[in-house]
Parts: C-alpha cells; structure tokens; sequence
C-alpha cells in the first residue's frame, strides 16, 4: 500500500511513519515543509527502498498516486500559531482543500488529525464527539481552533458530496520523545526545564487540567481509525486526568526533585478542563491507551536528556 503521511517529520508524523514503515507491504511518502517538523526525526528511513521525503508545504497542491493520506500538517504549539496565525489557518483550511482534492483525484482514503481544540473552552466534562463546543472565533488561538472545525466541515462535505472516504480523529494532548524542546507545550516544558534545573513554570491558576496520551498510544489509535469503517469523529486521548499542578510534581518527583515549582500568568482562552471520552474509541475501534503518564515521562526524559546533552547524574 503507498500511504502519505503529510506533517510526517513532526512528532506524532514522524512515530507514525516509523510504525508504517514496520509492513513491509508499505511505501510510505513524507510530505512536510519543516517549518516545525525535523529531517532528524526520520533519519533511520532516508534512502531506504520503500520511502520518500517531499519537502513540501501542503498549502501548495502536491500530485502523488497513493492509497492512503494521513494528514497531520498543521502547526500545534501555541507559540507557533501566535506566531504566525495566518499561516496556520492557511494550513488548517487550504492545506485540507488541496489533500481532498488529492484524494478525489486518485481515490484515496483521507485522515484528518483534528483535534480536542474543536471544543474549546468545554462546558461539558468529560467531552464526548456529539458536544458541539465552546469556541472563541477572534481569539489568538481561533486560527487553529476554528482552522481544525473548518477542516472538518471540509472533509464531511468532500464525503457528502464526492464520496471519498474519510476518517476524522479528535486527538488530545499527547507526549513523547521527539517533541519540540522549546514549542510551549506543558509536557516538553516541564521536562526541559527539570534537566536544565530551570524552576517549573506553571500558568495560573494551576488547577486547570488536561489528559496526556503517549504518542505510541496514539500512533496506534490512528492506524486503527484509518483501517476501520467509521468515519468518525473519534476521540483519540488518555482520560487520565491531572492539573497542572499535579503534573509539575510529578515531573520534579521523577526527574530532578531540587527544582522549585513557581506561577506565571496564562494566556488567553485556555480551556480550564480536557479530558476525552473514550467510549466510542473502545467501542468501535477496540482501542484504549496502555501507557501511564509516570512510565510516559521516563521513556521522554531519555530523550530530551540526549538532545540537550545533560546526562543523568549519578548517585553516589
């Protein structure tokens, strides 16, 4: 099977890769601008047989003969898109235009990551995919909210209307090895912040929460979205649910108890409560999440540890 993974040099492209790459039926094409995605990530795949690097932005259309398209291009750390929100509602909707059209074109089936930020602000706990959402569509985060809502509309309509198969799943927080160090999000903060010995800056008010799923988790949640029947949306996510608070300790306890934990003030619109529900995940795709956050943790402090090159220190 000739499968693209777009946004595939990115964090949870990238494990995705890896795990399609392991059938050895698939050809697997990368399509990613490397605006926050890295070569490094596949560096074990470059030149092998089966697989493609394209350094393309999906803003552009691209014409490859494929049977398979995981799109996951989009820009996901909060400093990225207020960095750059045009481009990130350019990729959130263009991006998704020309991937459907891609896929009309040579009848692929379609995966779109949507994500839990289509229900912004949730006044429902825990979400389940028929709650509609809460969502800001002038705030500074609106261009990756509103852009994922858009996206899906695009991809109900490409089906309604075309007929080509698609898949949409809502993913949550997820966490692993490959994140960007320095992208804003809570896991990869906390745990550069820990190795360097750099205090734990938790946003006010601490008490918000938010489930992280392990990007192998998820990885295997996706693969099982796309080769199912339903089109979805699907929650894809851990419904283990901490604070922030919960959280920085956490990480202090396993990774370096002597740093101090202190508060900074939030952005705005950040949701107070996520926690997916996972019953039609379970149901339908036979699928629930394996690996805790403290077992999580450990296996992504190897990694960050590596890549800034502060090695664990030895007990005397």
């Amino acid at each position: 099977m000739r499968i693209l993974v777009t946004g595939g040099a990115g964090f949870i492209g990238s494990h995705l890769v890896d795990k399609l790459m392991e059938n050895e039926k698939n050809e697997v094409i990368v399509a990613d601008n490397f605006f926050t995605g890295s070569k490094d990530n596949l560096k074990k795949w470059i030149g092998h047989p089966r697989f493609e690097l394209i350094r393309h932005d999906v803003t552009e259309p691209l014409l490859v003969e494929v049977d398979q398209i995981y799109h996951l291009a989009c820009p996901a750390s909060p400093i990225f898109y207020k960095h750059n929100p045009v481009k990130t509602i350019k990729t959130n909707v263009i991006g998704t235009l020309n991937m459907l059209g891609l896929a009309k074109r040579v009848g692929a089936r379609i995966l779109l990551t949507s994500t839990s930020e289509v229900y912004g602000d949730p006044l429902e706990h825990p979400q389940t995919e028929a709650y509609w959402g809460n969502v800001n569509p002038i705030g500074v985060r609106s261009c990756y909210d509103e852009g994922k809502r858009v996206a899906e509309t695009l991809m109900f309509d490409y089906h309604r209307q075309h007929g080509i198969e698609i898949r949409i799943a809502r993913i949550f927080n997820t966490y692993g090895p490959r994140m960007n160090i320095d992208d804003g999000r809570v896991v990869s903060n906390f745990i550069a912040q820990a190795i360097r010995g750099e205090a734990l800056t938790v946003q006010k008010p601490g008490t918000q929460t938010r489930s992280f799923c392990y990007v192998a988790d998820m990885v295997n949640g996706l693969m099982k979205l796309m080769n199912g029947d339903n089109t979805g949306p699907i929650n894809i996510g851990n419904p283990g649910e901490f604070t922030m608070l919960e959280l920085a300790e956490n990480v202090k306890e396993l990774i370096n108890p002597e740093v101090t934990v202190t508060m900074t003030e939030n952005t705005p619109d950040d949701p107070r409560q996520r926690k997916p529900d996972i019953t039609k995940a379970k149901e339908v795709l036979d699928w629930e999440p394996k690996v805790v956050l403290r077992d999580g943790l450990v296996l992504m402090e190897d990694d960050f540890r590596e890549r800034l090159a502060v090695p664990k220190k030895t007990k005397a």
